[in-house]
Formats: structure tokens, sequence, C-alpha cells
């Protein structure tokens, strides 16, 4: 199998727009402004069961308490200024895309593949990367919201943009309820989640609140019209079922990442994930098929995948 090294580009994400989106789940409210959350919880009568359903988002405050009433704020930080740069390859025994690169140094600039920013377990983004909700891909899901509502389908943008600080608060309350193993199937540590990037967001169907961040949206008319329509505005579904050995999480049909319009269709017409598209996903697989114990992040080319 050929091996390519590549340069990781660092780029600026730019900007902030203001965005606004409120969202009940089963008694749990957001509110997402640009550049920082202000989330206000409130607390269901029930513990959600620890499923291969359990969602993406946790909306929990302190380790001892998992679900409280307080809110979150986190303090605006400096954005960290972005140079071209060479990542260095990351050598490891690392052979399954579930799994986190352990020891892994904390990232200093964004991962840029072919110019599209990349946050997996592989490739973490800076603690300091706060770019808030990008204006593009915010006016691109308004434009499909709009165009799905003109279908009789209304949609709406639950989550967006998170910090690194919120996204560590989410995790910790997730490990501390569900344990680790089960909690890094469906929730980012901080500074791997795509929602920090500002290009990602929660999907799901007003009036029908209790489907959100669940397997049976993607089952209903709306989750389907995303699928078949996402491209179109340049979004993509970005953890598709079957393919948690690959994009590193479980199947979320609520899920919808920001690429761009010529990229999402390519993505969409090739049926694979963002990691393939990008010839940087490394599986158990790929470690049978070269004898490799020790392939390198980020070696194998979109020619090989």
């Amino acid at each position: 199998m050929t091996r390519q090294k590549r340069k990781m580009k660092t780029n600026a994400v730019i900007g902030a727009s203001t965005a606004l989106a409120l969202a009940l789940v089963g008694g749990i409210y957001y509110t997402v402004t640009s550049g920082k959350e202000d989330v206000t919880t409130q607390q269901s009568a029930t513990t959600e069961e620890t499923t291969a359903q359990a969602p993406n988002e946790a909306n929990t405050e302190t380790v001892e308490v998992p679900e409280v009433n307080a809110p979150v704020t986190d303090e605006e930080t400096e954005e960290l200024p972005h140079t071209d740069v060479e990542q260095q390859e990351v050598q490891t025994n690392v052979t399954d895309a579930r799994q986190y690169i352990e020891g892994q140094a904390a990232a200093t600039t964004p991962t840029y593949i072919d110019g599209i920013l990349l946050a997996n377990k592989q490739h973490p983004l800076p603690a300091s990367y706060e770019p808030g909700v990008d204006p593009v891909a915010q006016q691109a899901v308004d434009e499909m919201i709009q165009a799905a509502k003109e279908q009789n389908i209304r949609l709406t943008a639950f989550s967006g943009f998170r910090s690194y600080s919120y996204q560590e608060t989410l995790y910790t309350n997730y490990v501390a309820r569900d344990g680790q193993e089960a909690a890094d199937r469906y929730s980012a540590r901080p500074g791997y989640s795509e929602h920090q990037t500002g290009l990602a967001f929660d999907i799901g169907e007003i009036g029908k609140e209790e489907l959100w961040l669940t397997d049976a949206f993607g089952e209903t008319t709306a989750g389907k019209w995303l699928v078949d329509n996402a491209h179109e505005y340049g979004f993509i579904l970005r953890y598709p079922k079957g393919k948690e050995h690959i994009t590193g999480f479980m199947y979320e049909s609520w899920h919808f990442r920001y690429v761009g319009k010529d990229v999402a269709a390519k993505i969409k017409k090739q049926n694979v994930t963002l990691e393939e598209y990008l010839g940087v996903a490394v599986t158990s697989s790929d470690v049978e098929a070269t004898g490799d114990e020790t392939l390198k992040v980020g070696s194998l080319t979109k020619e090989n995948r």
C-alpha cells in the first residue's frame, strides 16, 4: 500500500456571526451564541440509560452531580493565530480509529488537509481555538432549514459551536455517568470535538423533540430528507451508520458537518466518510492488508481508500 506524507496546513477559521438556536430535548434547553455558549440546563425527571444509542449531547455541569440546573458560560479567549506549518507525522501503534492516541502531545494548531479542517480522535484542536459559529456554515444551514420548510419539514439546528472548556464539562460528566469506554463512543474528549470547529450542527425536527439525538430521527421523513439533500447546501452526515471503525464515533443521524458544496457532493457520490475522502482513515483492516503494526496517522492516500 502506497504511503504518503501529508503537509497539514493551518488556516484561520474566519470570524463568527450571531447564531441563535433554541432547543428542548426531554426538558433540556440550549442557547448557542456565536463565539461562546450561554447554555441553560433544566434537569429531566429520569436519567438516560447507557445504550448504544446514547446521545452525543450532555447537559451536565459538575462531575459530582451529573445533571444540575446551573448555567454554563465560557470566558472569551484570544483566538489562536495560525501560520502555514508542516505538522509532524505521529507514529503510533493505533490500529483502530475508535481509539485515541495515548500520550499524544497537545495540539498547537488545527489540522487542515486539502483546505478542509479535520477534527477526530487522531487530529485534535488547540484548547484556545475558539472561532465561534462559522458565518458561511451558519448561512448554509439557515438556507437548508428554509428549503426543508418549503417541503413542510420543520428543522432546527439546536446545537452548534462548543468551546474546549464546555466540551470538557460534557465529556467529564458523561464519563462519570457511563464510564470512559462508553462515553468515548458518543462524546468527544475536549479538543477532539467537531463542534469546536464551528462547522458542525446537531439538527432535529420541531415538534418531535423526543427523537432528537436518537437513531430514530434518521428513519423519519425529516432525517431522510437531510441525508438526501444536505450535500446541496455543503453538509455531510458526519458519522454514518456502520462507519464507527473509520470515524471513531457511533452513528449519529443528527450530526451534520459543513465542508462546502463541491466537497459535500463528492463525498455523497462516493458514499464515503470525511476520513476516507481525505485519505487519513487508519483501521485494523489497513494493518491486516499491509502487515504493518505501526501505521502512521495520515499516511494513507485517497487512491488507496
